[in-house]
């Protein structure tokens, strides 16, 4: 029985994705199964357009054949992907990372939809036969892996968690670049409802008055009300190679999640977390579940805030920023 991603060695292994071929998390994964000795075929499209790399997918999984396969990986939205699979695929044993549940992302991250209504029990059912087909499901932390299992009823022995990983490549440790004039804190984010940016934005309001705090934030904010324009500099969007240089100007960093209302929120561990780890920078994160999987409040320069509080979020950059004088 395969237990974690680990368990498959020696495997011929199809690994199909929809996601774009350089996604850190496919790489991730694609560099496991070759480090266990397995021989990989990938399906994966490098195309910038979602739609043509669906139908790449599609197209290429028509034409497999399977004499020569032991296990298929499907590592970016099996939702979209099992439900064409070709019958022969259907034998094989099956391995899927279950990192986004779409019942979930839509009907209480994003709310785009209410939970019974039509399509908010159609996504879930999709979401159910999809997870229950898989011999073995990865996810990106134990809180989401249980509230998979719970959701959907899938077994939690069937359920490994991998962690996402930062690409070391372009973060790295370094030494701070610019003037140490005042105390730097940085953001950066997607600006999605789980990640609190109006947490964020509150907390950078109360803390206008403080001449030598300077704060990065770097995001898409569109229609957010922005505050604290004296002290802060806002950024629509950095190439990763500029936003590491930003980072390594950042005295502290702020990973979340923070928002408190969102489950999801205090199921998963912040991308932007590893990131800030692997540049060994001090940073303030959620108090949640999914943070203290990794990370607990006696490491050096990790520090937790309650979610959805903005002045404990402010109150706890000032108290940094004094210990760092």
């Amino acid at each position: 029985m395969l237990r974690s991603i680990n368990d498959i060695k020696n495997k011929r292994v199809l690994y199909v994705a929809t996601k774009n071929a350089d996604y850190l998390r496919l790489t991730q994964e694609l560099r496991i199964l070759r480090s266990n000795g397995n021989k990989v075929t990938e399906i994966v499209s490098p195309s910038k357009s979602y739609p043509k790399r669906l139908l790449y997918v599609y197209k290429k999984l028509l034409g497999t054949k399977t004499d020569d396969l032991d296990v298929i990986f499907v590592g970016f939205a099996p939702q979209l992907v099992l439900p064409l699979f070709p019958r022969k695929l259907k034998k094989k044993p099956l391995v899927i990372d279950f990192f986004i549940s779409m019942y979930d992302t839509l009907c209480f991250d994003r709310r785009k939809f209410k939970p019974h209504s039509l399509i908010g029990r159609l996504i879930k059912r999709i979401d159910t036969k999809t997870i229950r087909k898989a011999d073995l499901c990865i996810c990106d932390t134990n809180a989401h892996g249980m509230y998979f299992c719970e959701e959907f009823g899938y077994p939690q022995e069937k359920m490994s968690t991998l962690y996402l990983e930062a690409d070391t490549s372009i973060y790295y440790p370094r030494e701070k670049q610019g003037s140490n004039d005042r105390f730097t804190v940085l953001y950066f984010g997607s600006v999605l409802p789980l990640q609190g940016v109006d947490v964020i934005l509150d907390a950078i309001g109360r803390l206008e008055n403080e001449k030598d705090l300077h704060f990065i934030f770097v995001g898409p904010l569109g229609d957010h009300v922005r505050k604290g324009e004296k002290i802060t500099e806002y950024i629509n969007w950095l190439p990763q190679d500029k936003l590491a240089e930003k980072i390594a100007q950042a005295d502290l960093c702020l990973g979340g999640h923070f928002n408190d209302s969102i489950m999801k929120a205090k199921r998963t561990i912040a991308g932007k977390t590893y990131i800030y780890r692997a540049m060994k920078k001090p940073m303030i994160l959620g108090e949640n579940a999914a943070n203290h999987e990794l990370f607990s409040s006696g490491d050096k320069d990790v520090y937790f805030v309650k979610m959805g509080d903005s002045a404990a979020l402010a109150e706890l950059i000032l108290k940094i920023r004094d210990s760092k004088k």
